[in-house]
């Protein structure tokens, strides 16, 4: 017998504060996967997670890994025969700090304030985990659908080992639907899918003009130092518009959703008078448009600067690519781009460094019906929006190359003002609480007949 969305809504409150409690246990793990030092802290993170769903009648729990990578939980729970498979995806591990002095709080002590849970991995991506927890524990003992839980530990570093891991473990993974919670919402009361996700290359250039530094005065005025060079060439990547000017990077249009400018400068948090760049609709800029950005530079340090000319230097750039570009051949076009626009004839080094896919999802079909279903009942009759994303999810497109008869639902519990990988990370617990409850009756529409729902 079906469970009613109104008992679904009421079972969802009475386990809140349980999943709440959980959530900032987890939080409590430094479980940081860039840091050598904080290998343990993966594993005991991983070791928590996979009590939780033990917990839960998870009866099938392991901790995996594959190709030498970190350890991803993975947990099953078989449904009624007949009832469809949903595989819950969500990562355990989390960003740095960076400078503890940028935090109101300790990062690694969970703390409410204003309506929000202030934490490292509170929202990105701890708050996944506890979202699909609280999904399968609202229902009990009468999980509608089986149920996969899979639970990464290296997602901030790449997923670099999850191509390996999907293929390794395709037996025990296998669904009819995967819901990806890595993403966010169009905004406080505005639920969203995710269908569009920029893919990602990033390279390091160095320019070279001397085989030793030299003294600026003998030679300033007719051998160019490096860093001028290097510059120059960075300077080539934009058009005045601040329009990427790299030949052959593509674009796509974008879904027709308003996004104001005053929006934009607010939740950036772009400094008073600076102007914004780029050409077109607000959404294609970030969405479905190709970015360049300098994000490392390695030059003299300007307290270690002296009257020479600088024989090298060297910048790290980061590409983002529009949905239906690809990675090989965007990293070809910024090599072409580079060695072409290098000025005097400076020696130019590019080097590869990260690729990732962009991902374009077609979210029509039983599966989407269902979560626009939930999502509705969750936010009180607000219509989810189909959003884009401008940053970049690389092993999105991984889950889908190796499931394509599977729906993959994008969705996620952050918001504009979440600052996830910044200082004071934080869990908007009223829109969370919301999250829950459209995953929990997500799982009651895919088990449940559609007209059984609203």
């Amino acid at each position: 017998m079906w469970s009613t969305p109104d008992a679904i809504r009421a079972a969802v409150r009475e386990v809140m504060p349980s999943v709440r409690a959980d959530l900032e246990s987890l939080v409590r793990i430094p479980s940081v996967s860039a840091d050598p030092a904080r290998v343990d802290d993966v594993r005991r993170s991983a070791e928590a997670t996979a009590e939780l769903f033990r917990a839960e009648g998870f009866d099938d729990v392991q901790i995996l890994s594959a190709g030498g990578g970190a350890p991803a939980v993975v947990a099953r729970r078989p449904g009624p025969e007949g009832a469809p498979t949903v595989l819950l995806y969500a990562h355990h591990d989390v960003q740095p700090v960076g400078d503890p002095a940028d935090w109101d709080s300790d990062p690694f002590e969970p703390t409410e304030r204003g309506g929000r849970l202030y934490g490292r991995g509170a929202a990105d991506d701890k708050a996944g985990i506890a979202a699909h927890l609280a999904a399968v524990r609202a229902h009990g003992a009468d999980l509608p659908v089986g149920v996969t839980v899979l639970v990464e530990g290296e997602e901030e570093v790449g997923s670099p080992t999850l191509g390996a891991f999907l293929e390794a473990h395709q037996d025990l993974l296998g669904a009819d639907v995967i819901v990806i919670a890595d993403s966010g919402n169009w905004d406080i009361g505005e639920p969203a899918l995710t269908t569009s996700l920029r893919g990602l290359v990033d390279c390091f250039v160095e320019v070279r003009t001397l085989d030793h530094g030299v003294h600026s005065g003998m030679w300033g005025g007719v051998v160019p130092d490096a860093l001028m060079a290097l510059v120059r060439l960075l300077a080539t990547l934009h058009d005045d518009e601040g329009n990427v000017a790299v030949a052959g990077l593509l674009s796509a249009p974008a879904a027709d959703v308003d996004y104001p400018l005053e929006r934009v400068r607010a939740e950036s948090g772009v400094a008073e008078g600076v102007e914004l760049i780029g050409s077109g609709s607000v959404v294609e800029r970030l969405w479905t448009k190709p970015a360049v950005t300098v994000i490392g530079l390695d030059a003299t340090r300007t307290v270690d600067a002296s009257n020479t000319l600088a024989p090298s230097a060297k910048a790290k750039i980061s590409v983002r690519l529009a949905p239906g570009d690809s990675s090989e051949q965007a990293m070809a076009r910024v090599r072409e781009h580079l060695e072409k626009h290098v000025a005097w004839g400076a020696q130019v080094t590019v080097t590869p460094g990260e690729y990732g896919e962009p991902t374009l999802i077609d979210a029509t079909g039983p599966a989407y019906d269902a979560a626009r279903a939930a999502f509705r009942e969750a936010w009180d009759g607000v219509e989810p929006v189909d959003m884009g994303v401008g940053g970049s999810i690389p092993f999105i497109a991984a889950f889908v190359e190796a499931f394509p008869a599977a729906a993959v639902l994008v969705t996620g519990v952050e918001d504009p003002d979440t600052r996830a990988h910044g200082a004071n990370e934080g869990l908007h617990l009223a829109e969370f609480e919301r999250v829950c409850l459209a995953e929990a009756l997500l799982l009651h529409h895919l088990a449940a007949p559609a007209t059984s729902r609203p």
